[in-house]
């Protein structure tokens, strides 16, 4: 087994390894994003079999510069881990991955490594990470936020407040990062649903680290929100939406 890690230079060869392929838009976005936040400190590497076939993958960054609502400066965050396949699985492989990045965090003088996690869609459980000595420290929604240390003293990680930013959002609002590759499919395909039923959707693109850590979900980098209420934080599909809005629209009738 081998560790690879993806940089601006051979991010085409390698590629994402949530996103292959390297012509979709969503690949191109990841692509822009990452090489600005590559400067950051951020990371992605993807564990190799000798085959070279890709196992699994995790994205790592600083906390100060994480995309998620967190308080977390004195840590590693981990953004995303996965191990595709099931038989691969249990096998010591999302370890592997999650001692890389405690080694990140040692070399750079921090004092631990912190995750969120969740039982719902696009982050993993918390159980690997509970089994690699991580102890919940918080939770809120779907979220739980867990954390390992090697300062005993040292500050814990928190989570901000995405509640309080969602009454800011007054009628229809998406708000997505390119943090996630597939956000750009879905927000494509959520604007056209929106405009066959004449909703005034406005979307908007994350663009900065402050942003993200002001978003109005735990998740961070996709929100979906109708007056002030968190309808959906991540990644959906034509269909999702459709659901969504005609029950949203039966309510205000």
């Amino acid at each position: 087994m081998k560790i690879v890690e993806v940089t601006p230079e051979n991010a085409m060869k390698e590629t994402f390894f949530c996103i292959k392929d390297t012509k979709r838009q969503g690949f191109n976005d990841k692509l822009e994003w990452f090489e600005k936040r590559f400067q950051e400190g951020l990371r992605i590497k993807i564990l190799k079999n000798n085959e070279d076939k890709m196992i699994g993958f995790i994205e790592y960054v600083p906390g100060k510069y994480a995309w998620r609502p967190i308080n977390a400066d004195n840590y590693i965050f981990i953004h995303c881990t996965y191990v595709y396949s099931k038989k691969e699985r249990n096998k010591g492989y999302g370890a592997m991955l999650i001692e890389d990045a405690e080694k990140e965090g040692k070399a750079t003088g921090l004092d631990g490594v912190c995750v969120m996690t969740s039982k719902g869609g696009w982050l993993a459980n918390k159980s690997v990470f509970e089994k690699n000595g991580f102890e919940q420290i918080e939770s809120k929604d779907r979220f739980e936020l867990l954390a390992k240390t090697w300062n005993k003293d040292a500050r814990k990680p928190s989570l901000l407040d995405w509640h309080r930013q969602q009454k800011k959002y007054k009628g229809w609002h998406l708000i997505y990062a390119d943090q996630c590759p597939w956000n750009e499919k879905s927000a494509a395909a959520i604007l056209n649903v929106a405009m066959d039923y004449e909703v005034d959707l406005k979307v908007s693109k994350i663009e900065t680290v402050k942003e993200a850590k002001s978003a109005p979900s735990g998740f961070g980098v996709f929100s979906l929100l109708h007056n002030g209420r968190l309808l959906d934080d991540h990644y959906l599909s034509a269909t999702r939406f459709k659901n969504i809005l005609k029950k949203e629209l039966e309510v205000t009738k």
